[in-house]
């Protein structure tokens, strides 16, 4: 399936999820959001770090994203943290139902982004990592730089 040349105006990243977390699949859902939460997005406000998904009566949603009160709104003003309802196709929602019977798999918010003018969470499904895997991640990560810088010094001095 081709990918979407579609450009992406990133909003918030999750980036303790992957740090947290091995993530397994990705998705990308649509959120029924009301008008001042997304005016509130399109100034760039938004936190993803608490947020985790749900199932409710075959419904899957999204707690725990912080999405600030838009300034200028009057009462018809939304509630910072508040369940939002995602939208996928019915495949995918059976497909995340499925990998998440398992004890340690988990829904986790990835990014927010609007794309084609339209507000869109990618999700992924996620297991828990322990504290050495953690450190295990770290350390392949430090290892590549050391490499990386290693090869350019060579490079240098050779030229």
């Amino acid at each position: 399936m081709p990918k979407d040349t579609t450009e992406r105006k990133v909003v918030a990243t999750n980036r303790k999820a992957r740090h947290d977390f091995q993530i397994l699949d990705t998705y990308e859902a649509g959120m029924v959001l009301s008008g001042t939460e997304v005016k509130s997005l399109r100034e760039g406000k938004a936190s993803l770090v608490d947020g985790f998904g749900q199932f409710y009566n075959e419904e899957l949603y999204i707690e725990g994203i912080y999405i600030p009160e838009y300034l200028n709104g009057s009462w018809t003003n939304h509630a910072g943290r508040r369940r939002r309802k995602l939208l996928l196709h019915r495949e995918e929602l059976v497909k995340i139902t499925r990998k998440i019977q398992d004890p340690g798999y988990t829904i986790v918010p990835l990014q927010l982004y609007f794309r084609d003018g339209r507000a869109k969470l990618e999700i992924g499904v996620a297991k828990g990592k322990k504290e050495f895997d953690k450190r295990q991640t770290l350390r392949e990560k430090q290892d590549n730089r050391d490499a990386l810088r290693a090869l350019r010094e060579r490079n240098r001095s050779a030229s």
